[in-house]
């Protein structure tokens, strides 16, 4: 084995500061400049100073009004696949899948006709219609 023969080291390891003289970023200041808030202590990531008019936290939009602690419960997607395994002619809607919001969307094959009284996307209708089922008004 030749020293010129061995690869190169890109990478260079990552120096540590406050670690002594001999480390080349020891005392006084350690890499950090001369004097201010950021040269003495530990900042938050986040802190902007005492200002409260254009903070971040200010900024960012607030749930606001009744109800802001309660749990939120979103839209319940299902494709046609899931709906699969009902029994031909039957209904589906909100009370029979024990949901409140749900959209059936256009995804997987479906044989039985179905009566569907539930929000349902345009290629899922397609389907429904095609295997013999009917899409009634949801309001």
């Amino acid at each position: 084995m030749n020293l010129n023969k061995l690869p190169k080291i890109i990478t260079r390891p990552k120096k540590r500061v406050g670690r002594g003289m001999g480390s080349g970023k020891g005392s006084h200041t350690t890499g950090r400049g001369t004097k201010g808030q950021k040269a003495r202590g530990k900042v938050p990531i986040l802190y902007e100073g005492t200002k409260t008019k254009k903070s971040l936290v200010k900024r960012i939009p607030m749930l606001r009004g009744k109800g802001k602690f309660k749990a939120k419960t979103g839209q319940v997607i299902l494709h046609l696949g899931d709906l699969a395994d009902l029994p031909a002619k039957s209904e589906v809607t909100l009370k029979s899948l024990g949901l409140e919001k749900v959209k059936i969307l256009d995804g997987g094959e479906i044989k039985q006709a179905l009566i569907i009284k539930v929000p349902i996307s345009a290629g899922a209708a397609k389907k429904i219609v095609k295997a013999g089922g009917k899409i009634e008004n949801y309001g």
